[in-house]
């Protein structure tokens, strides 16, 4: 090991490398401060946004962090009275060593500064694009852009090394071939992320504001950012998932956009009716529907037919009962529902628009109302589906139906009541 011995002039090289430290925290406070203020007060005078983007992202504070590292790089040897010849003829002296690895990290600590700069110019230009961009919704680059980062680090990372043991880069480069299988394991996440990234773009399956259900990940919400690594979804109840970007492509998810775009949304629910309560429509009844404004011409039409049908079955045997045709209440509602919709205001005309009966079961027999409304907001959408069960449920009394709904304590309590 080399024997270090002090300088006769040790404190006069101790008082100039004090003076070196001094000037180089002013140089950091004058140069990042001064151009910070500079730059900042030249983005508010302009009109455009993207310095401002530059600004608040402190791009150019960072890069001032350059300034230090510059003054103690170039002051070090005057601070110390050595010169690169000196240090060359006498390397192993002990201003020779200081001198040498003083350098190495402030050569160092520049390359940090820069890649450090460099990660928040990209962040800057994220923002740009997405506030001067309308595009930036469906082809987010945030992705492709922590790639750049990614890769600006690890560049950044092999010449901090090499700087610090005074090696060339390409010393550490050749090396990486052998260490492949590692990094391919190390960067693997990294590597599915952008091939993800890349295939989500390309395919536009996901977009800065889109409506996903991620059954895997309990996760149903909109989509807030889409990274490298991962897609952020802020769920309705304001809790946030987070969802490596690779899973979109592996495992399988509901986008709602389309439903947004089409301008109609689903509805699709049963409304059951008690079985006990479906019969043949008496004459007063049929003649009350026939004056309601949305049976009218069903009516007239379904017993001109109905009369007809069974003039024709009353010419037959007299001894037989002939099997006439009569209008059910049930099939009558079902017609009324489908008109109903039909002339209501907030249902899609160009879409799927029924009402049809579905097997009965064991809880009655379904009417199913299957529409779409015109209205895709969440609150309108659900509002208007309860204002037509809430309809359909207060005119079934006119229909002389019920609708069916499983006994109660209350139902259970009366039964009893009445046979004590």
């Amino acid at each position: 090991m080399p024997q270090f011995a002090l300088p006769a002039d040790w404190p006069n090289l101790l008082l100039w490398t004090g003076v070196l430290a001094l000037a180089a925290l002013i140089a950091d406070r004058v140069a990042s401060g001064l151009l910070q203020r500079v730059f900042g007060r030249v983005a508010a005078r302009t009109r455009s946004s993207w310095d401002d983007r530059i600004a608040e992202r402190k791009v150019v504070q960072r890069l001032a962090h350059v300034v230090p590292a510059l003054v103690v790089y170039l002051g070090i040897g005057p601070a110390l009275g050595v010169t690169p010849a000196g240090v060359a003829d006498a390397p192993g002296e002990l201003l020779s060593t200081v001198w040498t690895i003083v350098r190495r990290v402030a050569a160092a600590y520049i390359a940090f500064a820069v890649v450090r700069a460099f990660a928040a110019l990209l962040d800057s230009v994220n923002d740009i694009y997405q506030e001067s961009y309308a595009e930036a919704k469906s082809r987010p680059i945030k992705g492709y852009l922590q790639v750049v980062s990614l890769v600006a680090w690890l560049a950044a990372a092999v010449v901090i090394v090499s700087v610090l043991v005074g090696r060339s880069p390409v010393v550490f480069l050749s090396g990486l071939g052998a260490l492949a299988a590692v990094l391919m394991l190390v960067f693997r996440d990294t590597i599915l992320s952008l091939v993800a990234s890349v295939q989500i773009a390309s395919n536009d399956m996901i977009r800065i504001g889109d409506w996903l259900s991620v059954p895997q990940a309990q996760s149903d919400g909109e989509v807030i950012d889409i990274a490298l690594h991962t897609v952020k979804v802020q769920n309705w109840d304001k809790t946030i998932s987070t969802i490596p970007t690779s899973k979109f492509i592996t495992e399988s998810f509901k986008n709602w956009r389309g439903m947004s775009e089409s301008g109609g949304r689903r509805i699709k629910r049963s409304l059951r009716l008690d079985m006990n309560s479906v019969r043949f429509l008496r004459d007063d009844e049929i003649e009350e529907l026939s004056r309601r404004e949305l049976l009218q011409g069903y009516m007239r039409d379904a017993l001109d037919t109905i009369a007809r049908y069974n003039a024709a079955k009353e010419a037959g045997d007299p001894g037989v009962i002939p099997e006439i045709r009569r209008l059910t209440n049930l099939g009558t509602f079902r017609v009324y529902v489908q008109k109903y919709l039909e002339a209501h205001p907030k249902t899609h005309k160009e879409m799927t628009l029924l009402a049809r009966q579905l097997a009965p079961g064991p809880e009655g027999v379904p009417i199913e109302i299957y529409c779409f409304s015109n209205d895709t907001a969440w609150a309108n959408y659900e509002g208007f589906q309860a204002d037509i069960f809430d309809h359909l449920i207060a005119v079934l009394p006119e229909f002389g139906l019920k609708a069916y709904q499983s006994p109660a304590g209350s139902d259970f309590a009366r039964v009893i009541a009445g046979g004590s």
